[in-house]
């Protein structure tokens, strides 16, 4: 389990530096790639909100946030993908 837990750790790092840097770039991107990453922050926020609440959960309840916060983590990546297309 903490080697799961690491994993997802190492994922939401790995996002927040992409997402830093899509800041970045968007100040030259077009209207698409603005309201992609607008959408995306949106779902950043949810994901920032059940990351918190995997730490009051009990283990059983935990399992359930935490595939929630990976499916909004896997929500993310791919919006973050699609941005970089468009960039």
């Amino acid at each position: 389990m903490a080697e799961n837990r690491r994993a997802f750790e190492d994922e939401i790092e790995t996002l927040k530096t992409l997402r830093d840097e899509l800041r970045v770039q968007l100040n030259l991107a077009g209207k698409e790639a603005r309201d992609r990453f607008a959408a995306a922050e949106a779902s950043w926020q949810k994901l920032e909100g059940r990351l918190e609440q995997v730490g009051r959960e009990s283990k059983g309840a935990l399992r359930d946030v935490g595939e929630a916060a990976r499916n909004l983590a896997d929500e993310i990546k791919e919006a973050y993908r699609h941005i970089r297309k468009l960039l």
